[in-house]
């Protein structure tokens, strides 16, 4: 240990100890404070302190007159009577170091998120999704500890796409928000989680263009029926493959990796595998006529065997994203910011509007999880039969064929129950 100090020096002595060589031993700035020179005259400063009836040394950092690399005097002073003070609270200032030096990046927090999470997105495509938001997208949080990650740090990476990639921008907040949960969970921050919307986020970006609000455009219900008369007419595996879609209230990435594995003509049922649903879990489908009568006839069309794509782009690759989307930009829709996915909307729309049907039915209908988890435990069955009627109702609607079933809500009363 180094010898035991004869008496306080001064702030010039000190000066002189920084810049020349001295002695091995401590130098006393007193109430605890020695600049402690080493051999080959390294210099440090620490502080002793009494804690839980012991004497602790707690090193401040290298010293250096100029503050150059270390510490300066007055700079060791400050750091000293912080720690002083933290005593004086009953907090160990060591300890509480060593807590603060153990607080994770944001990329190592979310690291530790995914892999205690992903089991359970059977969903690869959602897995990846997550990880590339929060190790990509959100990267310029990564090297930042946790708890010095402020909202502004939060708008900073979200501003750049904010207005350009809404739903985007919506998924990376939410997601950076579940990630400082944990910290918030595990005590490597305290206070408001920085992620937040309400109260936070909502006053650093900008409300006219909130991706939390921002949907896909959907086709008003009432028009669909003349579009969907003009869609049948036209030819092509992206016009069938848009049809379908509308009949069965599918996502276009679900209609475009259909296999024919996954049909079953005898009972009238599309199955998609978990694989490649947004929810991981498998859904099953049911197929009316109108939607039987598009699968004859590309059938032959498509090869038909079971590995085959129902709805085959170029060379047997699935059909691209912007396919479907090029079937409305030509038959230049009324609505023209109208989307595929809108689609969905408008079935949901039309159902809720127009039909007897429960707010259950439809929603399972979308493939949408329905009711706690504790209920989906106790729900054995995917209403099958029930669902069936509303996609029946939904094609007479669209072809204008009439069905008496379908009553519109004004004269139904209440809703029935599933």
């Amino acid at each position: 240990m180094a010898s035991r100090p004869k008496h306080k020096i001064s702030s010039g002595q000190f000066s002189a100890l920084l810049r020349e060589d001295a002695k091995p031993g401590r130098h006393s700035d007193g109430s605890g404070l020695y600049l402690v020179v080493g051999p080959g005259a390294s210099r440090r400063w620490v502080l002793l302190y009494r804690w839980n009836g012991r004497t602790r040394e707690m090193g401040l950092g290298r010293a250096s007159e100029l503050n150059r690399g270390g510490l300066g005097l007055s700079d060791a002073r400050t750091k000293a009577e912080a720690a002083r003070t933290q005593v004086q609270n009953e907090v160990d200032p060591i300890a509480a170091r060593n807590a603060l030096r153990a607080r994770p990046t944001f990329e190592k927090l979310a690291e530790d998120f995914l892999s205690l999470n992903e089991d359970d997105w059977k969903n690869s495509k959602h897995r990846q999704q997550w990880r590339t938001t929060l190790l990509k997208v959100a990267g310029a949080l990564g090297k930042k500890r946790v708890d010095d990650i402020t909202i502004e740090d939060v708008a900073d990476t979200l501003r750049p796409i904010w207005t350009t990639k809404p739903e985007t921008a919506r998924r990376t907040r939410g997601r950076i928000e579940r990630v400082m949960d944990r910290a918030l969970a595990l005590g490597f921050i305290t206070g408001p989680n920085p992620a937040r919307w309400k109260g936070g986020l909502e006053h650093r970006l900008d409300k006219s263009s909130r991706p939390d609000t921002a949907h896909f455009t959907a086709m008003p219900y009432a028009e669909v029926p003349e579009f969907f008369d003009a869609l049948k007419k036209r030819e092509g595996v992206s016009a069938m493959a848009l049809a379908f879609l509308i009949l069965t209230a599918a996502r276009s990435g679900e209609v475009r990796g259909a296999t024919w594995q996954e049909i079953d003509f005898e009972k009238e049922v599309w199955s998609i595998p978990g694989e490649r649903m947004k929810t991981g879990k498998p859904h099953r489908v049911p197929l009316s006529t109108s939607a039987l009568e598009i699968l004859n006839v590309i059938r032959p069309l498509s090869g038909g065997a079971d590995g085959d794509l129902v709805f085959p782009g170029q060379r047997g690759r699935p059909l691209s994203n912007s396919s479907l989307s090029a079937v409305l930009r030509r038959m230049a829709v009324p609505n023209t910011k109208a989307t595929v996915h809108g689609f969905r909307s408008a079935f949901r729309d039309w159902a809720f509007e127009e039909t007897k049907h429960s707010r259950e039915i439809i929603e399972i209908s979308l493939a949408h999880v329905v009711g706690s988890k504790t209920e989906r435990a106790y729900r054995r069955g995917d209403a099958l039969d029930r669902r069936r009627h509303l996609v029946d109702h939904w094609r007479a609607y669209l072809t204008g064929s009439g069905d008496s079933n379908v009553i519109p809500m004004s004269q139904s009363g209440n809703r029935a129950t599933p």
